[in-house]
C-alpha cells in the first residue's frame, strides 16, 4: 500500500513537470525578482507599509526659522518662548520655599554631629522629601544621597552639603533662564550683541561697578564679552553655546561682583572687576601715543616690558584683523587675553596660530630657528651674549616631547604643560631670559625667604 502511495506521487511530479513551461528568464532577471520578494516580505515582517507611506513613521526633526518678512510667525515664536520660559521659571524654588526646605532639613537632623555641621540620614532625607512639596521632589533622590555620601560611619549626609547643592541647582536654572531671555534665535546660543545687551543690563545689579561711569559702561562690556568670546568661541563662530557659559567659571566671576565686600586682591585678579577693566583700558590709552584709537605695530611694541620681537609683532599684525595696518580695542584685547593666559589652551591657539607662519599646523626646526634669531638679535643689542639656536631646540623638544620627534603641534603643547614656557623663549626677550636664568631666580627667592625666617 505504501509503495503504490510512493509511486502516484512519483507520476503526479512527472506530470507537473512535463506540463509546466521552460522559465525563459535570464539569472540575472530571477536574482531581481528574488531580491524584489524578499524586500517585500522583509518589510512586511517588520512592519513597513508601502514606500509611499514611509516617510510617515519618521518623526519631525526640523522645524523652520520664521523669515525676517513673516512677523507674525515670529511674534508667536518670540511669545511662544516666553510663556515656556516662565512656565519653567514658576517651576523653581523661591526664597520662601528654600527658608521652609532649610527648615525641615534642620528639623530632621541626625545626632551625633561632624564638627560643627549637622548631619541627616537617608530616612529621614526622605521623610523630608515628602513633606518639602512637589518642587523639591527632583532633589530627594538615591543618586543625590549618593552624590554627597563621603565617609560618615552613620551612612548620613552633610545638611549644608545638601542645601548648598539645592542652591547651585537652582541658580544655575535661574541663570539659563535669564540668558535665554537674551538669545534672540531661540536656538540655545548667544550671539556677540546678545551677549553685550546681557552684561549692559547685568551692570546695575552689581554692586562692585558702581563706581563706573556711564561713558565707559560701552568700553567695560566690550572688555567683558570678549572673554567670553576668546575662551569659548575657539572657531569664531560668532555665537557661544548657553551651556558653556553656565560650565564655566566666567559667570561665576562676573557675579562675583554683586559681593560689596569683595576684598582688593580678589578684585585684582577678577578680569571683570572695575579695576581690572580700568587698567586694561588704561594700558590701551598710554600705548596710543597718537590718539587716534588705533594702535600702530610701533605703538604696541611698548606693550608690558617693551620686550616682544618684532618679529613675533609683523605676525600679529599679519594674521589678526587690523584697519589700515592698525589695531582697535576688541583685536588688542585678544591679544592681551593671550598673553595673560599662556597656560590656557584657547592662548595657545591664538599664540600658535602666529608662530605657524606656514600653516602646515605645526612647527619645524625652520619655524623655531625663524623666531628665536630676533630674540639673539635683542640679546646683542643689549650687549648680552646671544645663546645658541641648537640648545635652545633641544631643550624645547626636551621639554615637548612631540609624537614626531621633528614636529610640534598644538596638541604636542597643550599635552607637555609647557606650552608657555616655549611661546615666552620665542616672542619675549624677558621672557626667554627668565626662563634661562631660571635657577638663578629660584635661588634668590629662597635666601629671601631664609632672610625673613632669621628675621622674625
Amino acid at each position: 500500500m505504501a509503495t503504490d502511495e510512493v509511486v502516484h506521487w512519483k507520476e503526479l511530479l512527472k506530470r507537473r513537470l512535463a506540463s509546466s513551461k521552460k522559465d525563459e528568464r535570464t539569472e540575472e532577471e530571477k536574482k531581481a525578482e528574488e531580491t524584489a520578494l524578499f524586500t517585500k516580505y522583509y518589510t512586511e515582517w517588520r512592519g513597513g507599509g508601502s514606500n509611499k507611506d514611509n516617510y510617515r513613521n519618521i518623526p519631525r526633526f526640523y522645524y523652520r526659522l520664521p523669515a525676517e518678512d513673516e512677523v507674525l510667525l515670529q511674534k508667536l515664536r518670540e511669545e511662544s518662548r516666553a510663556v515656556f520660559l516662565q512656565r519653567k521659571s514658576r517651576e523653581l524654588l523661591d526664597n520662601e520655599e528654600l527658608q521652609n526646605l532649610w527648615f525641615l532639613l534642620d528639623k530632621h537632623q541626625v545626632p551625633p554631629m561632624t564638627g560643627e555641621e549637622a548631619m541627616i540620614s537617608y530616612d529621614s532625607f526622605l521623610k523630608v522629601g515628602e513633606k518639602a512639596g512637589v518642587k523639591c521632589k527632583q532633589f530627594f533622590t538615591a543618586r543625590v544621597y549618593a552624590k554627597l555620601l563621603h565617609n560618615d560611619p552613620y551612612g548620613r549626609i552633610s545638611i549644608m552639603q545638601f542645601f548648598n547643592y539645592v542652591m547651585r541647582k537652582v541658580w544655575l536654572h535661574q541663570t539659563r533662564i535669564g540668558l535665554s531671555l537674551y538669545d534672540v534665535a531661540g536656538q540655545g546660543y548667544l550671539r556677540e550683541s546678545d551677549l553685550e545687551n546681557y552684561i549692559l543690563e547685568l551692570i546695575p545689579t552689581l554692586p562692585q561697578l558702581d563706581g563706573l561711569e556711564k561713558s565707559f559702561y560701552s568700553f567695560y562690556v566690550c572688555t567683558a564679552v570678549r572673554k567670553f568670546f576668546f575662551f569659548l568661541d575657539p572657531l569664531r563662530t560668532g555665537k557661544i553655546k548657553i551651556q558653556d557659559i553656565l560650565a564655566c567659571s566666567f559667570l561665576d566671576d562676573l557675579l562675583e561682583l554683586r559681593d560689596e565686600e569683595l576684598s582688593k586682591e580678589s578684585q585684582e585678579s577678577n578680569w571683570f572687576s572695575a579695576p581690572s577693566a580700568l587698567r586694561v583700558y588704561g594700558q590701551y590709552l598710554n600705548l596710543d601715543k597718537d590718539h587716534n584709537g588705533m594702535l600702530s605695530k610701533e605703538e604696541l611694541s611698548r606693550y608690558g616690558t617693551g620686550t616682544l620681537t618684532s618679529v613675533f609683532l609683523d605676525r600679529v599684525y599679519q594674521e589678526c584683523l587690523t584697519y589700515d595696518g592698525e589695531m582697535d580695542y576688541k583685536t588688542y584685547l585678544d591679544f592681551v587675553l593671550a598673553l595673560e593666559n599662556r597656560k590656557e589652551p584657547a592662548a595657545l591657539q591664538y599664540i600658535f596660530k602666529l608662530l605657524d607662519m606656514q600653516n602646515k599646523g605645526y612647527l619645524n626646526v625652520f619655524a623655531l630657528n625663524f623666531f628665536f634669531r630676533a630674540i639673539q638679535e635683542q640679546m646683542k643689542i643689549h650687549g648680552q651674549e646671544p645663546v645658541s639656536f641648537q640648545d635652545v631646540k633641544d631643550e624645547i623638544f626636551d621639554m615637548v616631547k612631540p609624537k614626531d620627534p621633528c614636529k610640534i603641534t598644538l596638541q604636542d603643547l597643550v599635552n607637555s604643560s609647557q606650552g608657555d614656557t616655549v611661546t615666552s623663549i620665542l616672542i619675549d626677550l624677558n621672557g626667554f631670559w627668565t626662563y634661562e636664568n631660571r635657577e638663578v631666580l629660584v635661588a634668590n627667592d629662597n635666601d629671601s625667604n631664609t632672610g625673613d625666617l632669621d628675621d622674625t
